[in-house]
C-alpha cells in the first residue's frame, strides 16, 4: 500500500488528502460545487512568488504549470508534456487524477467543465488569479449549463494557515547603459499606440511590462527580477500601484520626472471602479485578471488588444543587444569552466545534481555582475534527464557517476541580460544509443540555427527545420523548440517562438532584434534525457529582387560534447555546421580563458 507523505510547510503538516478535504469543507460553506486552482498570481505571471503557490499547496505537484480542479468526490490536475513523469510521481498516493494535456482522449479543462458542471451548481475560483479571457470561457460554460460563477473568494487562503506573506523586498533602478532607452521615451511610444486605438487610458498589470516600461527591477519573485505592481497610463500622468517603500532614490526621481504617482498596491481595485463614460481604456484581456476586468464600469469604452509593450520589449535595442552578447560570452566561459571541472572530477569526488548546479553558479558569479539564476535549475542525471523540467530536491538528489548522461538547463541573470542554456554531457563512456540520440539532438539544433528565411515568416514556419531529423526517424519531443527571452525580466517572453502546433495568437512574424531559444531534445523514460539549447538572435540578411532574407545569429558559445557525438550519423553538411560552430566557440572564448583552459577547449572544439 502506498502511503502519502506529509507536506510540511511551517506549521502545516497536512497531507494532500487532508488539504483537499479541508478545501471541500470550505467549498460546502461557500456553496461551491467545483473549484479551480490555477498556477498564477494576480498578474498572470509565468512564475509566481511563494504567496501564490496555491496549486502546489493543494496538490503537492511542484512543477511550474498546472491547473487543479476539486469536486465533492473527485480531484484532477492538468499539466503539459514537460511534467507528465514528474506529476505522476508526485501525485502517487493522493486522490488526484493526472490529466495529460494534449494526449488522446484527455479532455481540455473547458471540455471537462462542459460535461461535469450541472444546472444549479456553482463554479468557483479566485478571480484575481484567472485571466479575463479564461474567466470569460468559464462564465460561458456555466451559463450554457444553467450554473453560476463565484469568483470573489480565495478558498485556499481559508485553509492555508501559514501562507507566506507578500514580498516586501526592495526594488532597484536599471541604468540606461543597460536598458538603452529612458522611461520617458518608452511612455511616449506607448502613448502613440494608445492614440492609434483612440484610447486615453491604458491599464497594465503584467509585471514584466511594467518593469520594462519604467526601467526598474525587483525581488518579489524568486528567479524573475520583478515587482508586484499595477499601473494606469494616461496621456499626461501615470498612476502606479506598488509598495512605495520598495522604490530606491533613482526610481523616485524618474517617477517625478514622468509624472508618476504611487498608490498602495491593492488600491487599483477601488480606483478602476471610478472610471467614467467619457474615458476609453486600452486593455489586454489575456493579461488582465477576471476580477479586475469585471470591476471596470460598464459605461467605459474598452479597446481590447494585446499590450503594445509586449512587442516593444521583445525587439531588443542596440544597447541591449551589445549587453546580451556580453552576458552570453560570460555565461559561455562559466559553462566551459564547469564542463572542464565536471569531466575532470566526476568519479574522483562526490558530485550530486544539486552540488553540480551550485558549482555552475559559482563559476557564473566569478564573471561579475551576476545577480541570480534566471529560473529554477534543471540539473538531472541519468533517468532524471527524461523528466523534461525535473527539479532536484534533497530527497531526489543523486550522485553523478561515469557511464551516464548529465543534463543541465540553467540560466543567469546578469546586469547585461538574461541567459538560458542547456547542455548534456557524457560522463565517461556511455552506451552507443545515448551517443546516437545525442547526435540526433545536435543535428536538430544546428539545422534550425542555420536556416535562412524570408521576412514575415514566423516560428511555425521554421520549426520543421528542427523536427525533420526526428520525424524522419519516427521520433519527436513533447515541447516547443524555442521561446523568446526577456532582458533581465521573464526568461520565457512572447510573442515569438518556435513550435509546430497551430495555436491561437502564435503567428508573430520574426523580427530583427528578437532573441529566441533553440532547444530540441529527446527523452527516454527510465534511461536518459538529452537537450541542447542555444539562444539565437533574429537578423536581417541580404535583400534582393526576391525580398528581405533573414537568418539566425547564435549567441551561445559552448561546445556540444564531442565525447557523445557519433560522426557516422552526420552528413557532410551537418559536420560542417558543427565544425563551424566549434571554431567560433574557440575563437570567441579563447581570449577570456587561461592557458590550460584554452588547451582543454581546443580538444572539445576540434574538427570532426
Amino acid at each position: 500500500m502506498i502511503r502519502e507523505k506529509r507536506l510540511r510547510a511551517g506549521k502545516d503538516s497536512m497531507t494532500v488528502t487532508e488539504r483537499i478535504q479541508a478545501l471541500r469543507e470550505e467549498m460546502k460553506k461557500a456553496g461551491v460545487d467545483i473549484y479551480i486552482v490555477p498556477s498564477a498570481d494576480f498578474h498572470q505571471s509565468e512564475y509566481a512568488g511563494a504567496y501564490f503557490a496555491a496549486r502546489k499547496y493543494i496538490t503537492g505537484f511542484t512543477g511550474s504549470a498546472g491547473t487543479a480542479i476539486i469536486m465533492a468526490d473527485e480531484a484532477y490536475l492538468w499539466t503539459d508534456g514537460r511534467y507528465f513523469i514528474q506529476a505522476a510521481q508526485q501525485l502517487e498516493g493522493s486522490p488526484i487524477t493526472l490529466m495529460k494535456m494534449g494526449e488522446p482522449d484527455v479532455p481540455t479543462i473547458e471540455e471537462f467543465l462542459k460535461d461535469h458542471i450541472k444546472e444549479g451548481q456553482t463554479l468557483g475560483f479566485d478571480g484575481r488569479v484567472v485571466s479575463k479571457g479564461q474567466g470569460t470561457k468559464y462564465a460561458e460554460i456555466t451559463q450554457k449549463n444553467g450554473a453560476v460563477i463565484s469568483y470573489r473568494e480565495d478558498l485556499i487562503d481559508k485553509i492555508w494557515t501559514d501562507r507566506p506573506a507578500l514580498s516586501t523586498n526592495p526594488a532597484f533602478h536599471l541604468d540606461i547603459r543597460y536598458t538603452g532607452e529612458t522611461a520617458k521615451s518608452k511612455l511616449a511610444r506607448i502613448r502613440e499606440e494608445m492614440q492609434k486605438e483612440g484610447a486615453d487610458l491604458h491599464v497594465l498589470t503584467t509585471l514584466d511590462d511594467i518593469c520594462w516600461t519604467f526601467n526598474f527591477r525587483g525581488n518579489d519573485v524568486r528567479y524573475s527580477p520583478l515587482v508586484y505592481s499595477y499601473c494606469l497610463i494616461a496621456m499626461d500622468h501615470v498612476d502606479l500601484y506598488m509598495d512605495e517603500a520598495k522604490a530606491d532614490a533613482q526610481m523616485l526621481e524618474d517617477f517625478a520626472e514622468n509624472h508618476v504617482t504611487i498608490h498602495p498596491y491593492n488600491d487599483i481595485y477601488q480606483d478602476i471602479q471610478k472610471l467614467t463614460s467619457d474615458q476609453t481604456l486600452l486593455l489586454d484581456p489575456e493579461r488582465l485578471n477576471y476580477a479586475l476586468y469585471n470591476l471596470i464600469p460598464a459605461e467605459v469604452t474598452r479597446v481590447e488588444k494585446r499590450n503594445p509593450e509586449i512587442l516593444m520589449k521583445a525587439i531588443k535595442n542596440e544597447t541591449e543587444l551589445q549587453n546580451i552578447r556580453q552576458a552570453e560570452l560570460k555565461d559561455s566561459v562559466a559553462h566551459v569552466r564547469f564542463m572542464k571541472w565536471l569531466k575532470e572530477h566526476v568519479g574522483q569526488e562526490k558530485i550530486t545534481e544539486i552540488s553540480a548546479s551550485d558549482k555552475l553558479d559559482e563559476f557564473r558569479a566569478e564573471m561579475g555582475n551576476f545577480l541570480r539564476p534566471s529560473f529554477g535549475p534543471i540539473s538531472s542525471y541519468g533517468e532524471h534527464g527524461a523528466i523534461v523540467h525535473y527539479s532536484s530536491t534533497p530527497e531526489t538528489d543523486v550522485e553523478l557517476k561515469p557511464g551516464a548522461l548529465y543534463l543541465t538547463d540553467t540560466g543567469a541573470g546578469f546586469y547585461e541580460g538574461s541567459t538560458d542554456i542547456t547542455r548534456t554531457y557524457a560522463l565517461g563512456e556511455v552506451p552507443q544509443i545515448m551517443k546516437d540520440h545525442f547526435t540526433l539532438v545536435a543535428i536538430s539544433n544546428l539545422s534550425l540555427a542555420n536556416v535562412k528565411f524570408k521576412e514575415g515568416a514566423c516560428g511555425q514556419n521554421l520549426d520543421y527545420a528542427a523536427r525533420r531529423p526526428f520525424w524522419e526517424r519516427g521520433l519527436d519531443y513533447n515541447h516547443g523548440t524555442g521561446h523568446g527571452v526577456g532582458y533581465l525580466l521573464n526568461i520565457h517572453e512572447g510573442p515569438a517562438g518556435f513550435r509546430w502546433q497551430i495555436r491561437e495568437g502564435a503567428y508573430e512574424p520574426l523580427q530583427e532584434g528578437m532573441i529566441i531559444t533553440d532547444e530540441p531534445g529527446i527523452y527516454i523514460e527510465g534511461s536518459h534525457g538529452i537537450r541542447l539549447e542555444n539562444e539565437v538572435l533574429v537578423r536581417k540578411g541580404e535583400r534582393n529582387a526576391y525580398g528581405q532574407f533573414m537568418y539566425l545569429e547564435t549567441l551561445t558559445y559552448i561546445p556540444f560534447d564531442l565525447d557523445a557525438i557519433n560522426p557516422d550519423m552526420m552528413s557532410e553538411q551537418e559536420k560542417d555546421w558543427l565544425n563551424a560552430y566549434h571554431h567560433e566557440v574557440y575563437e570567441k572564448l579563447c581570449p577570456m580563458l587561461r592557458e590550460d583552459e584554452r588547451e582543454w577547449l581546443k580538444k572539445y572544439t576540434r574538427a570532426i
